[in-house]
């Protein structure tokens, strides 16, 4: 029979559900094909708030491989063997080298979702890579050694959230509204300028300006460019013929050339390179076997 703090334990894990939504921001992987060795889970409901989701990633390689992404508004916590960090809000493109035989267990947190965690602006990790005992003190050591020391993701999740329920975080009014103005930039592709998002919040741009610094790490802006670019490297992935014009348009640059400057700067080849580059792989992929 299983009582008392076990049973307490396998419910919360029970409550840990997969994330089916394919993920975005993923460079040089075509929309329709899952990313393998990568899972996603939800967070229980009382973290909710903060959280949202938690990934791990596991690779036994013959050839290494490089993974890309175009990092989103969000502060992640990063762990595997021998290391916990915590990588604030990327603006760059984000690379990794894989290979041999590895496992990364991580914490996504929502836009906003890590200023309750800390008493300092979220804008002050940005585009930083620090240990992640420095930033959350004494109750982070060793986390990575209890949770990978468990094979089952949830049973490491488990542990990942009995971590983050020591801080006991509370979701202000800030926190809040900056993640459901995030929300909203993220599911609407017609949201090009921070004006828009303002009126519809009924709050100033400096307001904004201030409030993004302060919860999630990066201004309004770069918050709507991100998310239109990912649209627009879903959109080269899903195939099929591309207006380049129109796409800028659709995503708010007043020009092509605009578009064009800001992926190829950001993803480090122009539009048409990567499409080309997208059909040569997926050609490969596709031809049939000797």
């Amino acid at each position: 029979m299983v009582t008392g703090a076990p049973r307490q334990a396998l419910k919360k894990r029970d409550m840990i559900k997969p994330k089916q939504e394919p993920p975005r921001g993923v460079l040089n992987v075509p929309a329709a094909q899952p990313m393998a060795g990568h899972w996603r889970y939800h967070p229980s409901d009382d973290l909710a708030p903060f959280v949202e989701h938690y990934w791990t990633v596991e690779w036994d390689l013959r050839e290494p491989q490089m993974p890309e992404t175009l990092p989103h508004p969000s502060v992640h916590i990063a762990l595997e063997a021998g290391s916990a960090e915590l990588f604030g809000v990327m603006s760059r493109r984000f690379t990794r080298v894989l290979q041999g035989q590895g496992r990364v267990l991580g914490i996504k947190f929502r836009p906003g979702g890590f200023r309750p965690f800390v008493t300092r602006p979220v804008a002050d990790f940005t585009d930083r890579r620090l240990p992640l005992q420095q930033v959350l003190g004494e109750a982070a050591c060793g986390l990575e050694q209890r949770a990978l020391a468990l094979p089952d993701h949830r049973e490491a999740i488990a542990v990942l959230e009995t971590f983050l329920r020591r801080f006991q975080p509370q979701a202000s009014p800030s926190v809040a509204l900056a993640g459901s103005i995030a929300e909203r930039i993220a599911a609407d592709r017609g949201i090009t300028r921070v004006e828009q998002v303002a009126q519809e919040f009924g709050v100033g741009v400096r307001t904004l300006q201030r409030l993004f610094g302060e919860t999630v790490g990066v201004s309004p802006k770069w918050v709507i460019q991100r998310y239109r670019l990912h649209e627009a490297a879903a959109r080269m992935a899903a195939a099929g013929a591309i207006d380049w014009a129109d796409i800028a348009l659709e995503l708010g640059y007043a020009d092509q050339a605009h578009f064009i400057r800001d992926f190829r700067k950001l993803v480090g080849r122009s539009p048409a390179d990567y499409v080309k580059a997208f059909g040569k792989a997926r050609g490969q992929a596709e031809a049939p076997r000797p």
